[in-house]
């Protein structure tokens, strides 16, 4: 977690870190028309939970991968996932 706090007090001080944080394990899945079908979820026997997101300000997604590449998690199997956040006027 020490890690963790340093990678994060890093982003902060070059004024990249926008918002962050956890996410509950519990919650609920909707799919198809209108969210007609819900299912609890996330499951614990999935590959893979989202933990929690950082939201960060970068120039481009290259300088984003690059925050990303300092996550103390990548060390222990944990997987960063990075993309760019749309726009109002994109929606």
């Amino acid at each position: 977690m020490a890690r963790f706090g340093e990678w994060m007090k890093a982003m902060t001080a070059k004024g990249q870190v926008v918002g962050t944080n956890g996410l509950e394990i519990t919650g609920k899945i909707l799919r198809g028309p209108r969210g007609a079908s819900v299912t609890d979820g996330p499951y614990s026997e999935a590959k893979e939970i989202v933990g929690g997101y950082v939201l960060i300000t970068a120039d481009s997604l290259e300088e984003a991968m690059e925050a990303g590449r300092g996550c103390p998690g990548l060390d222990y199997g944990m997987a960063v996932e990075v993309r760019l956040v749309r726009s109002r006027s994109e929606i």
